[in-house]
């Protein structure tokens, strides 16, 4: 046998030997794929993964330092409501620590104090068409004003005097028991007449209200 065929010989038993060697790496290649692809489907997002939690309750408002208050009468057979909240004086003086006087109050406390109509109302002079206010008051020594605002559904401090529909004056009066807790009542003066009355300290402000 010539060197050269013994060259060849040996080449093909090399290239033989190699091939059969890296057959167990191209069988393990092949059995890692499943891990691989398990993997893979292990990052992605379950389509059944738990909802998410919910959102708290809503703080129960009966609960807080100043609860809510409705006060409502029926005029020529339709309904007048207002909703507030009742704000205690807690040793606090009405005009100066409390809804100072010469300066717009939220008429209570909390999301802005709201009268609901369901009839035109004439509210110490100023025509009111059917429907839903905010209502705030200018506090002084003297004369307070109701103030109707046509913004609704905003926090009782946020007052826009540009969204004013009026402003009108109420009768004061003082009160010989005093009241500690806020109060608004609509006392029925006929089946088309009421009084707003606004109760606290020893003041009551008060203002006519009517069918058009």
């Amino acid at each position: 046998m010539t060197g050269k065929h013994f060259s060849a010989i040996a080449l093909t038993v090399f290239m033989l030997a190699a091939f059969v060697l890296a057959q167990p790496m191209f069988a393990a290649s092949a059995l890692a794929q499943p891990t691989l692809a398990a993997s893979a489907l292990a990052q992605q997002p379950s389509a059944t993964s738990a909802p998410a939690q919910a959102e708290p309750k809503q703080q129960d408002k009966s609960k807080r330092p100043s609860p809510p208050g409705t006060a409502n009468c029926t005029i020529n057979g339709k309904k007048v409501t207002i909703e507030y909240s009742r704000p205690s004086l807690k040793g606090r003086k009405l005009g100066t620590d409390l809804a100072p006087y010469g300066k717009v109050w939220r008429t209570g406390a909390n999301e802005a104090t709201t009268l609901t109509t369901a009839i035109a109302l004439d509210i110490g002079g100023a025509k009111v068409p059917a429907g839903t206010y905010t209502l705030y008051t200018l506090p002084s020594e003297g004369t307070w004003k109701l103030i109707i605002n046509k913004q609704t559904g905003q926090w009782g401090t946020e007052y826009h005097q540009e969204q004013d529909l009026a402003r009108v004056d109420m009768k004061k009066q003082e009160i010989v028991v005093p009241v500690e807790q806020f109060t608004i009542a609509l006392d029925q003066d006929s089946n088309s007449s009421a009084d707003l009355n606004l109760e606290w300290e020893k003041t009551r402000v008060f203002v006519t209200i009517r069918a058009q």
